[in-house]
Parts: C-alpha cells; sequence; structure tokens
C-alpha cells in the first residue's frame, strides 16, 4: 500500500508542482507590472464635469410620450458634446437626441470620436471594429467598438455600441497581466471563475498531497525507531542456506529490519536505493513462516518469489527471531578493488570500461557488480568524447558540473564473461548529458586508464537456464551487456540451439557491437541477429518500430511452437513491460520469461 501511495504521491505532486510553480510565477510577474498602465488610466482622459444641460431641448415627459416602447428608466448625458437621452426598459436600452429625440447611433465614426476624447496619448486611432464579445471587455456583454492606437504600448479603447459609454482601456501591459491571471486562477476561457473546476482539483489536491504526506511520514517511520535499541526486545537473525543449516547468527534489536540488522553487523546486501524500498535488490528468503507480503514487496518481486518467502530485506521488520536465506549475497557483498584497463566508446552515449580485478573472481553471463560511487565533483571536462561523437553531445546540450554528495550504488552487469576477458570485468555504461547526470554514470564516465574502482559482487539471478532448448534474446540500450555475456557463452561452448537475438535502438548509431553481431550470425548458421530501429533510416535496411513488436511480427506469430523457446529479456523499463506483457499475451509461461531491469 504505502510503495503504491509514494509512486501516486510522487506523480500527482509533479503535476500539482507545476501548478504551484505558475502560481508562484504568475504571482511575481503581476507584482510587478505597473499597476497605473495594467488599469488602463495613463492616456484615459478623466471625463470632464459636464456642462449646464441646455434649456431648449425636449423634456423627458415629451421624449417618453414620443417613444414607441415601453421605457423603465430615461437618464440624461453627453455624448461627446452632443446632449443625449438614454432610454431602457426590459429588453434594450437605446439613445435618442435630446434636442429632436430622433435615434442616436452610435457608428463607426462616432465610435473613433469618443475614443480620441478619452485618449491623451500620442497615437492615432485606426479603424473601428465592432466585436460581439471579446475577452479585453469581457464585463460588457454587449456588442463594443474597438479602435486601436499606435503608440508604444498598443493601446486599445472600447466603446459601447448601444450607449457609446468608453467601456474599457487596454494595453500590452494588461494583455501580459490577463495572461499571467488566466494562469494564476486557471479559468482558461473567461478568466473570471476563481471556482473553476480546474482551481477546485489542484486545491483538493493539494489537501491530498498533505494528508497523504502526513501518512506516508507515519507509514515510513516506526514507533520502535523513536525508542533507544538498549531499551527494546534482543532479537536474533539466523542466516541459513539453502539446506537450512544456520551459517552465522546476527544480533538485532525488536523494531530493526534484517537489511539495518545486517549492516550494523557490516553484512552489506546488495542495495540502489539504500533501504529505501525501491530497488528490490536486498531480496532474502523467509525460511518458514513469512510475513504477509507488503505493497514494496509486490511491486518489486514476482509472484513466484513471493509465493517462496521472498521479501525485501529493507521492508522486514524483526519482530521476533527470524532465519533467512540470503544466498550469496553476503558472501560477495565484501569489497573489492580493481583497476581500469580500458576505456573504450561504443555509441555517442554508451561507454565499454573494463577493470581488472584483484584476485581471480568468477562471474556468470547476466550477473551483476555493484560499483562503489564515493562523493565527487568533478568538471565536465573531465568527460573525454571523441571527435567522431562531438556534434551528438552538442546537440544533447550543455551538461552542468558532474556531483555526487554521498557515497552509493550502482549496479552494471557483465558484457562479456570473465573468462573471454583475460579474467576482467567488462561493462557498458549508458550516459545521458544534461543538467542532472546519473551519480553512477557521471562517475564511470570520468574513470581514467589506471583509476581505482571499488566494487561488490558478483550479484543476481538473471541466467542461462541449463538445457538446449531454442532461445530468444531481446533488449535494448545498455541492455546489450547481459544478453551479450549470454551469447558469448553460448557460441564459446559451442550451442547448437536456434539463437535469436533482436536488439532495439532509436538509430544505428546508437547501436553497439552490431559488427559483431553481424559477425557472429556470419559464423554461427544457429544465431540470428536483428536490429530494429525506432527512427525510420533506409539506408541501414533494418526494420522501423518498437523491438517488441518487430520480434512478435518477425519471429513469434509464425513460430510452430513457441511453447519450446525461452525468453531472457533486458533493456529499458517501458520496453521491458511491453516485451513481457506481449509475450504474456501470447501465452508464455512465466517460467520461461527470465528478466533483468536493472532494479532502477
Amino acid at each position: 500500500m504505502s510503495h503504491w501511495m509514494r509512486r501516486l504521491h510522487k506523480w500527482v505532486g509533479l503535476i500539482l508542482a507545476i501548478q504551484f510553480l505558475l502560481w508562484m510565477s504568475s504571482g511575481v510577474v503581476m507584482s510587478l507590472l505597473d499597476a497605473k498602465k495594467v488599469q488602463g488610466r495613463e492616456f484615459r482622459v478623466k471625463p470632464p464635469a459636464p456642462p449646464v444641460w441646455p434649456h431648449n431641448v425636449l423634456s423627458t415627459d415629451q421624449v417618453l410620450a414620443a417613444s414607441r416602447e415601453n421605457v423603465m428608466a430615461i437618464t440624461s448625458g453627453w455624448l461627446v458634446d452632443r446632449p443625449v437621452y438614454r432610454l431602457q426598459n426590459d429588453k434594450r436600452s437605446w439613445l435618442v437626441g435630446a434636442a429632436d429625440g430622433k435615434a442616436v447611433a452610435v457608428d463607426a465614426g462616432l465610435a473613433r470620436e469618443i475614443a480620441r476624447a478619452s485618449y491623451s496619448g500620442s497615437g492615432k486611432a485606426g479603424t473601428p471594429l465592432l466585436l460581439n464579445f471579446t475577452l479585453e471587455a469581457r464585463a460588457h456583454k454587449e456588442p463594443v467598438w474597438r479602435i486601436d492606437f499606435d503608440d508604444a504600448d498598443e493601446t486599445s479603447v472600447y466603446v459601447s455600441s448601444r450607449s457609446g459609454a468608453v467601456l474599457e482601456h487596454r494595453n500590452s501591459t494588461w494583455r501580459l497581466f490577463d495572461l499571467f491571471w488566466m494562469l494564476h486562477i486557471m479559468d482558461y476561457s473567461e478568466r473570471t471563475n476563481f471556482n473553476n473546476p480546474l482551481l477546485v482539483s489542484s486545491a483538493i489536491g493539494g489537501l491530498w498531497m498533505a494528508l497523504t504526506g502526513v501518512w506516508l511520514l507515519f507509514a515510513s517511520v516506526r514507533l520502535a525507531e523513536f525508542v533507544p535499541s538498549r531499551w527494546r526486545r534482543r532479537r536474533i537473525v539466523n542466516l541459513v542456506d539453502a539446506s537450512g543449516a544456520t551459517q552465522r547468527s546476527v544480533d538485532a534489536v525488536q523494531g530493526d529490519t534484517v537489511f539495518q540488522a545486517l549492516a550494523r553487523s557490516g553484512l552489506q546486501l546488495p542495495s540502489n536505493c539504500g533501504g529505501g524500498q525501491s530497488c528490490g535488490l536486498c531480496e532474502v528468503r523467509c525460511v518458514g513462516q513469512a510475513p504477509e507480503p507488503t505493497g514494496a514487496d509486490r511491486a518489486l518481486l514476482s509472484p513466484q518469489k513471493l509465493e517462496a518467502g521472498y521479501r525485501l530485506a529493507c521492508n522486514l521488520p524483526v519482530k521476533r527471531s527470524l532465519n533467512v536465506d540470503v544466498g550469496n549475497a553476503l558472501a560477495s557483498s565484501a569489497e573489492r578493488v580493481g583497476v581500469v584497463t580500458s576505456v573504450k566508446p561504443v555509441t555517442p552515449f554508451l561507454r565499454e570500461i573494463t577493470v581488472r580485478p584483484q584476485g581471480k573472481m568468477e562471474c556468470r553471463p547476466g550477473a551483476y557488480v555493484q560499483i562503489h560511487v564515493p562523493a565527487y565533483a568533478r568538471d565536465a571536462s573531465h568527460v573525454h568524447v571523441p571527435e567522431e561523437h562531438q556534434d551528438d553531445w552538442r546537440t544533447a546540450g550543455p551538461m552542468s558540473t558532474l556531483a555526487n554528495d554521498a557515497p552509493v550504488r550502482r549496479s552494471y552487469s557483465i558484457s562479456v564473461p570473465v573468462e573471454c576477458a583475460g579474467s576482467q570485468l567488462t561493462f557498458l555504461v549508458r550516459f545521458m548529458p544534461g543538467e542532472r547526470p546519473g551519480r553512477g554514470s557521471g562517475y564511470m564516465y570520468t574513470l581514467k586508464l589506471g583509476d581505482e574502482v571499488c566494487f561488490s559482487g558478483p550479484f543476481g539471478d538473471f541466467a542461462l537456464k541449463p538445457g538446449s532448448r531454442e532461445k530468444v534474446f531481446i533488449g535494448g540500450g545498455a541492455g546489450m551487456a547481459p544478453l551479450r555475456a549470454m551469447i558469448h557463452e553460448l557460441l564459446l561452448k559451442g550451442a547448437t540451439e536456434p539463437l535469436h537475438f533482436w536488439y532495439g535502438a532509436r538509430s544505428r548509431r546508437d547501436a553497439p557491437y552490431v559488427q559483431e553481431m553481424q559477425t557472429f550470425a556470419t559464423k554461427h548458421t544457429n544465431f540470428h541477429w536483428h536490429l530494429v530501429l525506432s527512427e525510420e533510416q533506409p539506408e541501414y535496411g533494418a526494420p522501423v518500430g518498437w523491438v517488441h513488436e518487430a520480434v512478435l511480427e518477425g519471429l513469434l506469430r509464425k513460430h510452430p511452437n513457441i511453447a519450446s523457446v525461452e525468453f531472457y529479456v533486458c533493456g529499458p523499463p517501458a520496453m521491458l513491460s511491453s516485451t513481457c506483457a506481449m509475450l504474456r499475451s501470447l501465452g508464455v509461461e512465466e517460467a520461461n520469461i527470465a528478466y533483468d531491469d536493472f532494479k532502477i
């Protein structure tokens, strides 16, 4: 529950944050604008005191007697220098001359004369335009004349076509104010309604954010954390092997999580999020009665693992003594050191980095290691960009300082079996320049030959299944790394079953190791390589579209026995999700789908 609430809280917060930014910025802009100009008073002439009403005009009784319509109200006034009577009933209002009682029409010429009389600026009046409605005079629901003046402020004067009254003076400052006023009150139609649905919804959303924020605060903080550990009951976390035999016992206190208890004893489970219930790497298997899975468990672990008793160690409270199986995670968690031996750009934003570890190390294809990224601050000039990639980096935009304020760990898959790389670890690291580059990729991209790198591992359960069933590999982006290692392993050992590798990239320049894969396909008749580009590039003859759709149309729809095929999937989250959904829709069993989502 709390995991999904966090995700919902984050996305709703992002949407509301945009509106909060608009509220704040629009308020600042409106406060900085000249109020006199906004109100249209700069060039508006204050109406002079009316002259003495002439004696040689018709009386109100005479005007009423001559009127053929019912009159509910009559007032006297001046239209420029002409005395008039304004008559009104429940349907309309109209003007008549006070001298002769004849109807007075506010035509274009008269409207222009009235506008000139109300304007003191240096601009010249343009041709009047009759408008049935305009947002600039939205408070007046009647046809109006608009007279534009060619001054620097682009002043427009609005004159009523019925009464001849000057309704509004508008200018460019007012129009800017009105734009930000619209954004401020979120009324995008008439710009007058404070109670419009968008504003009310945003207010309710803000209240929901506050309430869920309080709820998440209490859900994230355990009461036991406020109790000193020496006052809490002592518990034991037993680390057992696959047979159930206890290998080590770790002291804990009630209220700890398994992740915290092991870390306090110097045993660090793999984690990208530092125990924040978001990466899913610190999974352990509860031996015996497993507690009910939480929302974070359900979101990050498969149903099969939940059924087998797997839980996230960072979300598994020690309420009683526990027996947990952590596999080989602790044996691999010790910090190791390696030296960078090669840094090779393979595409503009994918870089192959090779590290020689101290001492012998075994690492099966599909596994990953965790790079220990230190706190650092480095200038972007530390990143060497080859001449052939300079245009791509310039197009991507300027890059800020690369920085990381606290040590973190980042996971990188092995892209070549260690025995094929001279007992070295080979990583394929993706980097996207911009205002906030990744902390891990920023560190990796500044490494130079001879630099020392700290890491732990290998970890992970993404691996080739035993047997010789037909295999389909589907990848994208840095997902090339573990799939490439698996293919190297199979071909090195002389696999004879059909092997299909479908790889999706935006363009040919973004696809790594294409020549290597083409060479494999030429040398090994059972290996079939397919590059799929999401941007059309006819010169390469590759299918265009999404890689999972290309696999469906190019192989699976016509495959005689999909149930006999194993699938290995790795790539960006959207691609991974779409591919797994496609495979499940075809009836592929979960046991035949292996994937690595990088736990991002």
